[in-house]
């Protein structure tokens, strides 16, 4: 399971995220091929929490079994790419996002958390 990041912004009773990760996983490996650690961060970055290997492991897992992914090894580590399907696959679903989020593009405006250090009080 994923540990969320404390934050008030992030908490919805009506946008669940773990239905995202295939998705967020297949887009990710559309940009690049990345090892397991890797996806795992800049997932864990975009959904503001961090993900554990249980979370991401069996996930990664269940796209290999269906041939939307493969891996090689380079080293020790196993590093994930598209397949031919998984390039279909991952296209059809940008079609989907882009029907189903028709018209909330200029909604949609992206929230940079700003960390700021906190000062000691003495």
């Amino acid at each position: 399971m994923s540990k969320k990041v404390a934050s008030a912004e992030s908490d919805s009773d009506y946008l669940e995220l773990k239905g995202f990760l295939s998705f967020l996983i297949l887009h990710e490996l559309n940009l690049k091929s990345l090892c397991g650690d890797e996806l795992s961060k800049a997932i864990g970055k975009r959904r503001n929490c961090t993900l554990t290997p249980g979370t991401i492991y069996p996930a990664l897992k269940r796209l290999r079994r269906k041939k939307l992914i493969a891996y090689r090894r380079q080293g020790r580590k196993k590093v994930y790419s598209l397949t031919d399907d998984g390039n279909k696959e991952v296209e059809h679903l940008y079609g989907l996002f882009s029907t189903y989020f028709y018209g909330l593009k200029n909604k949609i405006v992206r929230h940079v958390t700003i960390k700021r250090a906190t000062a000691k009080r003495k």
